[in-house]
This record gives C-alpha cells, sequence and structure tokens, in this order.
C-alpha cells in the first residue's frame, strides 16, 4: 500500500472550470475552428480579446456556519490538516461541474457554500464522521472527483443547517485482486487514471473510462451509475461493480460480490445510483479483466446518420464480432470534429491531409456530401492479433453492406489518444459568453432516428423562438442488444448574463422533455441529482417516485445524507 495523501495533495478541479489550472483548450492551432464558430454562434473569435482567467479573489465569500465545536470533533477523527474551510477548498467543493454550476461559479454567486470539507482515510472514520453529523444534525455530501453535471453536489441555497463535504480522495488503493474470480477489491476515492495505473501494473483492466475518466471515482460512478466508453464489452458499472461497502447511519451495508443474486429485492441495486443519500460508499469489488495484447480503433465513415446508425445495429446484433466500442457521429459532429483537426505540421501530417482531401473529393464525386451529411464512426478491436483482424474483416463487411467505407487506424488513433479532453472546450466557450452543454438518452434501435430527428426539431425551435443561434450536435454510444445511447451537444450565445440561466433551460428543458414524450430515458449516464429532477415521475411512474421517496425517508429520516438529490424530499 502507497503511503497516504494528505488532504491537499488530493487532485481536484480549478476552483471556476474543468480541470487543471494549467490546461486549456487552444483554437489557434485549428484553422477551421474559429470559421465554424463565426458560422454556427456568431462568434468571431478574431475580434474577441483574449480571455483573462478568473480571480477568486474578486468575489466575496461567505465565511463558513460550522460551529467552533463540531470543527473540533470532525479534527479529532482525522486530524487538524484533514479538515479544510478555507475559500477556495469550499467553493470547489460547493459546486459540480454542470454548466449552471460553472456560469455560477464564475459569477460569485455564492450564496450557499458547503462549510468545511472533510477527508477521511479509512471506513471507520467515516463511520465516526457520519455519527458526528446525526448527532449535530449537520448536512454530509459525499464527493468523489465533483465532475458531475447534474447538480449532485451542490448544497441547497436554503439549507440552514451546518453542510460538510466528505471527500474520499484519500481512499485511493486497490486493496486486493482475486486473480481465479477475476474481483478486485478497491477503495471508493480512486481516481480513474489513479485504478487503471494499479491495476495495469499487474496486467488488469476494469475497462471503465467514462468521459470524466480523469477526474471521477470509483465510488463515484457506482453512487451515479456511470457509463463508460467502453460499455460495448466491459459494461456498465452495475455490470462491472459485483460487491460493495456502504457506511450507513445503522452501520455498515455489505453486498457480497457474487455473479448472481436472488435474495428479494436487490440491496446492491438499491445503493448503485443513490448518490449519497442512503450513506457513503467506501469500497467497492469491481469485475477486471486482463489487459487484452492488441487494441485498434478502427476508422469508418457512412454517407450520412441513417446508413449509420444501419451500420452499428448490424455490429450491435452480429455473433461474429464483439467490439470494446461503437460510436457513430452524425453530420453536424462530424463537421465540428473535422474543426477540431490540428493544422499539420510535419511532412507525414501534410501528406496525410492531401489523401484526406483526395478522398473527399472522390466522395463527392461519388454524391455524398463532405460538408455536413457523412458521419464517422469508431469502432474498437481488443483480443489476440488473430482476433482482432478478424474481428475487422468482418465489420469491414458489415460497413461496407451498410454503404459506409473504411478509413483505417490513423484516425481511430487519434480519436482515442484526445477522447477526454472535450470539457476544456466548455470553458473555453464560457469565456467568450457561450453557453455549450450536453444532454444524454438511452433509446431502442425502433425508435433511435426519430428522438435524433425531433430533438434537433425542438432545439431549434427553442433557439428561433428566443431569436440566438445556435448549433446541435450527436453521437450514439453505448450500444447494446436493444438499443444505444444518444449523446447530444449544444451550444448558443446568450443575450446577458441577467437571462442566461433562463435561455439555458429553455433549450435543455425541450431537450429533456423530447427524452420522455418518446419513451426514452430522462438520462443514460449523467445521474438524476436536482438537474433531472423535473422529469422524474414521468421517467420511473408516480408509483416509482413514491417507492424511491419511502426507500430514503425510512434510511434517513432526518434528511442529513445530501438531501434533494434524485427526488425533492
Amino acid at each position: 500500500m502507497s503511503e497516504r495523501l494528505s488532504a491537499r495533495e488530493v487532485k481536484r478541479h480549478k476552483w471556476w472550470g474543468w480541470g487543471l489550472d494549467d490546461v486549456s483548450f487552444r483554437y489557434d492551432n485549428k484553422p477551421a475552428f474559429a470559421p465554424l464558430a463565426k458560422n454556427k454562434v456568431g462568434v468571431d473569435l478574431a475580434s474577441k480579446a483574449i480571455p483573462v482567467e478568473p480571480e477568486l479573489s474578486d468575489h466575496e465569500v461567505p465565511a463558513s456556519r460550522l460551529p467552533a465545536d463540531v470543527r473540533a470533533l470532525l479534527t479529532g477523527v482525522v486530524g487538524e490538516e484533514n479538515v479544510l474551510d478555507d475559500d477556495e477548498y469550499r467553493v470547489v467543493h460547493s459546486f459540480g461541474r454542470s454548466l449552471p454550476d460553472l456560469f455560477r461559479v464564475r459569477a460569485g454567486d455564492f450564496e450557499r457554500l458547503v462549510d468545511a470539507v472533510v477527508y477521511p482515510v479509512s471506513e471507520d472514520e467515516v463511520t465516526r464522521i457520519l455519527q458526528i453529523v446525526l448527532e449535530k444534525d449537520l448536512v454530509l455530501i459525499p464527493y468523489g472527483g465533483g465532475s458531475c453535471i447534474s447538480g449532485s453536489v451542490t448544497p441547497a441555497v436554503d439549507e440552514k443547517r451546518p453542510v460538510i463535504t466528505l471527500n474520499l480522495g484519500r481512499l485511493r488503493e486497490v486493496i486486493e485482486i482475486d486473480d481465479t474470480a477475476g474481483l478486485a477489491r478497491v477503495e471508493a476515492g480512486v481516481y480513474g487514471p489513479d485504478l487503471e495505473e494499479q491495476l495495469n501494473a499487474l496486467g488488469w483492466t476494469v475497462g471503465h473510462f467514462p468521459d470524466s475518466f480523469t477526474y471521477s471515482t470509483v465510488g463515484g460512478w457506482a453512487a451515479t451509475r456511470s457509463s463508460g466508453m467502453q460499455s460495448d464489452k466491459y459494461g456498465d458499472i452495475e455490470d462491472i461493480v459485483r460487491g460493495l461497502r456502504m457506511v450507513h447511519p445503522d452501520g455498515v451495508a455489505v453486498t457480497k460480490a457474487i455473479p448472481g443474486r436472488d435474495s428479494g429485492p436487490s440491496v446492491h441495486e438499491m445503493i448503485l445510483g443513490s448518490e449519497g443519500r442512503l450513506g457513503v460508499i467506501t469500497e467497492v469489488t469491481v469485475q477486471v479483466h486482463r489487459v487484452a495484447p492488441v487494441r485498434q480503433v478502427i476508422a469508418y465513415m457512412y454517407p450520412n446518420w441513417e446508413h449509420g446508425v444501419r451500420g452499428i445495429h448490424a455490429i450491435a446484433r452480429s455473433t461474429d464480432v464483439a467490439p470494446t466500442f461503437t460510436r457513430l457521429s452524425d453530420g453536424p459532429e462530424t463537421e465540428f470534429s473535422l474543426a477540431m483537426v490540428k493544422e499539420p505540421s510535419s511532412t507525414k501530417g501534410k501528406v496525410a491531409a492531401k489523401v484526406q482531401d483526395g478522398l473527399f473529393a472522390y466522395l463527392r464525386s461519388k454524391g455524398w456530401d463532405t460538408t455536413n451529411e457523412m458521419s464517422i464512426s469508431y469502432v474498437c478491436f481488443e483480443g489476440s492479433k488473430e482476433s482482432v483482424e478478424q474481428q475487422k474483416s468482418i465489420v469491414k463487411k458489415i460497413v461496407k453492406n451498410a454503404g459506409g467505407i473504411t478509413l483505417g487506424a490513423g484516425p481511430g488513433a487519434i480519436y482515442d489518444q484526445k477522447k477526454f479532453d472535450t470539457p476544456y472546450l466548455r470553458d473555453f466557450l464560457l469565456n467568450y459568453q457561450v453557453f455549450g452543454d450536453v444532454c444524454d438518452t438511452g433509446a431502442t434501435w425502433s425508435n433511435i432516428n426519430e428522438v435524433h430527428s425531433t430533438v434537433y426539431d425542438a432545439f431549434y425551435a427553442v433557439q428561433k423562438a428566443q431569436g440566438l443561434p445556435g448549433f446541435m450536435f450527436c453521437h450514439m454510444s453505448h450500444s447494446y442488444h436493444s438499443g444505444a445511447c444518444l449523446y447530444f451537444t449544444f451550444a448558443f450565445p446568450y443575450s446577458s448574463d441577467e437571462q442566461a440561466l433562463e435561455q439555458y433551460y429553455a433549450a435543455k428543458n425541450a431537450v429533456q422533455q423530447v427524452f420522455v414524450d418518446l419513451g426514452s430515458t430522462v438520462s443514460h449516464h449523467h445521474a438524476v441529482g436536482t438537474e433531472h429532477q423535473p422529469w422524474i415521475t414521468e421517467d420511473i411512474g408516480e408509483v416509482g417516485e413514491r417507492m424511491v421517496k419511502g426507500l430514503f425517508a425510512d434510511n434517513d429520516p432526518g434528511r442529513n445524507l445530501n438531501p434533494g438529490k434524485v427526488t425533492t424530499l
């Protein structure tokens, strides 16, 4: 076991945006990006001044409300150095990374911050902290990486009781691996990259790579029912987490790491997705796999979205291939992706650019619209060299039969390298008073195209009514036997700070309403929190909502555990 980190050594976001202070999105080396921004959302980047990073000192941060005697009790458990109540740490831990969170934090809208951030280093310390919370009638919010975009870690503005955030980042070890069963016991606060580093060193992988991978934890994945980019092969988090431990007001709830359950309603399933409403997840046992000897991502191109859907559907239904992931971008997202390509500087890069120009010219001669109709797809293959080559051959034929072509490994490798960079773009757009955000849903194969087209119609109808330009694009991911995830991204400039969030919710709410109206999920993998609460009744039904509220009320009658998340109770 490695040496335990101190509280201030635990990785965290910058206070006003995503990720590290020294990482940001650049467009000066992407020649097609500025023209796209001007064309789609009316922002002339060349005419704008270079943005200045926000300074927390420009805002007034309200003082902590934590009583001195309670602080003394907490420091008695974890030590003085592991209870932090300085301004920046409280601001960072009072907001997730949803767009409304980021807009408010940049504006210094600090009406209600958490009062202290506590860093336990063991399940025993978590238990003792929870006892203090209940005895002193505090509010406790569990915190993993803080990457949630659903309001799950944000305290209620009208909460009068002291609020503490429990940051689990010091609980970051792989405890043990059962080689025979392919199971690993893992502390809940380990970040994705640290988990993979520890597992890879022993030849294992958990295979779970959400967009938030670099700033999310395994406990957070379980608490929010996360899905990863490679769920086609490795499954969603409910498939990966086989057992867990959760500190509950009455003790420690333990679910066995077993392959099947027949013990009445599943306590395990109750805890998954509970967002801290039932207790604090301290440990999970995850299914792990041997690292494949060969991994390759191949890119394909289809003339349009409909052809691409047929191709991905055929791959999902094939009995001869089992890709690690399949992804399809629609025409607008393909256009956006091409605008994110860096200007080639090497001889190899310049040659590749000329080859692409020649390919696009050939496709246009065949009747393809290479501007905003053709759809790029990525498929990842893992296994032995022979298995990968065989699966690639089969998928190539499937793609051809669906009207597509094979681009090869070059574009696929670039996508694989850059797949975690997109969140930085949202911070960049906010610097120019442009909102960029996402909505996701799970839809069946039989209505994927209807959901796709209806969401576009709803978004652009709202933007027209608001008198604002806008740009939307979508990709399909997380393919299943019966359907797939549709992941929509939209951007538009808001007209003023005063109207900004009203205009944002008009657009987002229209999209979310389409999801439930057409029988899709309110969200595929972004949790409920507070952002998706307005649709929870439509999503799970009145009886289902009553059952969930009853579960929370019985286990947390004092509403001390992250109250108001998932349901309004």
